[in-house]
């Protein structure tokens, strides 16, 4: 009885120590996952903390970042302020001195005018006085004639006839002699006058001349992405080239694509083009029609707004589109190296200014000065020279006489009919002409300063002939035993017209004939 009385106790106890433990143990779990909460708090606070910190701070290094660029980007406007009221300034100091010698110019024209009146009243007097002298004169020689038939006892017929017979190879000498000086004389004031012209209009303009070839260069972010214009069998390098119509030349020049064709326009098209590819990162051959599409749009928009900037310039309106267009096809065509629209707007200009001092058109000297080569814009696409395909477009649309012959005289194709397709003539030879303007290969070159030599020396009595001053001037040695001091000046003339006729070349060349008489001994 008594052990099982133990036995219940001890299960009862058992069961209340499990019941204690259960209770006890779920407590320790309770108070175990507080505290994990409440660490999970703080260190939740703490990266908010931090994440706030370093949020400040990023602020403030933003803002600090901020403030250096706003100076950096005011110092650098108040600096271009500063260049351009600089600029400002010195174009106004040109203009005031401009006016200032202009006022002078004019106030020197009224006193030559003046001058000029005054001499003209003086001649007027002195030409009254040798009328009634002249009618003196002739009154005492009818008197001393009729004295002298009767002293001589000749008429005066007879005595007129053996005094002509007498002086006229006398008087056919000083008629040679006066001739030359009065044609020496009006030589040397007609080039010192034109120098004078020709030196104002060049003052007047200022033109930049840039030499371009037939490649243009595409440099490239990396070597890898020569494969990548290539691409995969060259897919990607034929189908740009049929599109573009140039050369892609690929070689071991690092980081650089030359582009080779003798079209400008299909050059510039393509240079575009493929700067923009390779900008854009993806080049396939749909992709590569679609951006040398985009990129053909372009140019012409360029060269269409180009040429209307030139002709705004020099104040030339009322031109066709058509014509317009083809202009501007010139800001990418060369010759010589030389610019051919920027040539046009500098033979404009020169003979532009030139008119202005001759008193001529000055508007349709422009006109005509700047549609004078504008054949060359087609000379690509279409059979014919320049001055062809010039003269029929400005025709065509209607252009006035003197364009017209311009386009033909300034290659000797017509005649000039108008003094002002003279100056476009002169102002394209001054444009071509000057140092610098054109390149010449150094064949052509040296070609052309053996062809002189030989026409010099085909003519009797020159002994030898140098060609100086680049090609712009002759020295022809002429020997004194066959060519007397009368026989240089034909011989000159001959020379430069036979160099007329038989070269071409820019500008002008001087002929001079030297010939030297020695004469020499020795003292022993």
């Amino acid at each position: 009885m008594l052990s099982a009385q133990l036995l219940l106790a001890a299960a009862v106890g058992l069961v209340l120590g499990g019941i204690v433990t259960f209770f006890i143990l779920r407590r320790r779990e309770r108070v175990g996952r507080e505290l994990e909460k409440s660490e999970a708090r703080d260190e939740a606070s703490r990266i908010l903390k931090r994440a706030s910190d370093e949020a400040d701070t990023a602020l403030r290094a933003g803002e600090l970042a901020g403030r250096e660029e706003g100076f950096r980007v005011r110092e650098a406007w108040e600096k271009e302020e500063t260049r351009r009221r600089e600029d400002l300034e010195r174009a106004e100091r040109r203009n005031e001195e401009r006016s200032v010698g202009l006022d002078r110019q004019v106030d020197q024209l009224k006193a030559r005018e003046l001058e000029l009146g005054e001499r003209v009243a003086s001649l007027d007097d002195r030409h009254a006085e040798v009328t009634r002298r002249d009618a003196a004169v002739k009154e005492a020689g009818r008197s001393a004639r009729v004295r002298l038939e009767q002293l001589a006892g000749l008429s005066a017929e007879e005595a007129k006839k053996e005094l002509i017979e007498s002086l006229e190879d006398e008087a056919r000498a000083d008629a040679a002699n006066t001739l030359r000086e009065v044609k020496e004389q009006a030589q040397r004031e007609a080039e010192r006058e034109a120098r004078k012209i020709v030196t104002l209009s060049i003052q007047r303009m200022a033109a930049d001349l840039t030499a371009q070839t037939t490649v243009s260069v595409v440099q490239l972010p990396s070597d890898e992405m020569k494969g990548r214009i290539i691409g995969r069998e060259g897919r990607n390098i034929r189908a740009f080239e049929q599109a573009t119509g140039v050369d892609v030349v690929i070689d071991d020049t690092p980081e650089a694509v030359v582009l080779s064709a003798f079209d400008p326009v299909r050059r510039e098209i393509a240079r575009m083009a493929l700067a923009e590819l390779v900008e854009d990162g993806r080049i396939h051959p749909g992709r590569i029609e679609e951006t040398v599409e985009k990129a053909g749009k372009e140019v012409e928009r360029t060269m269409f707004e180009g040429a209307e900037e030139v002709l705004y310039e020099l104040g030339i309106h009322n031109v066709h589109s058509e014509i317009v267009k083809t202009l501007g096809r010139l800001r990418f065509r060369t010759s010589f190296g030389q610019n051919q629209l920027q040539h046009a707007k500098e033979v404009a200009l020169l003979a532009g200014n030139m008119a202005a001092e001759m008193g001529l058109d000055v508007a349709e000297t422009k006109r005509a000065g700047i549609l004078h080569d504008v054949g060359k814009g087609m000379t690509h696409e279409h059979e014919g020279t320049h001055v062809e395909l010039g003269y029929r477009l400005c025709k065509k649309h209607e252009e006035s006489a003197i364009v017209l012959n311009a386009i033909k005289a300034h290659h000797d194709e017509e005649p000039h009919y108008f003094a002002e397709t003279f100056l476009v003539s002169a102002a394209d030879a001054i444009s071509g002409s000057r140092p610098g303007a054109r390149r010449e290969m150094v064949e052509g070159y040296v070609k052309r300063l053996e062809k002189l030599e030989e026409l010099a020396m085909e003519h009797p009595g020159v002994e030898r002939c140098f060609a100086i001053q680049a090609g712009r001037e002759l020295r022809v040695m002429v020997e004194p035993s066959r060519v007397t001091d009368g026989d240089m000046a034909q011989i000159s003339e001959a020379v430069a017209r036979k160099i007329e006729n038989e070269l071409q070349y820019p500008g002008q060349i001087k002929v001079v004939v030297v010939r030297e008489t020695r004469a020499i001994d020795f003292a022993r």
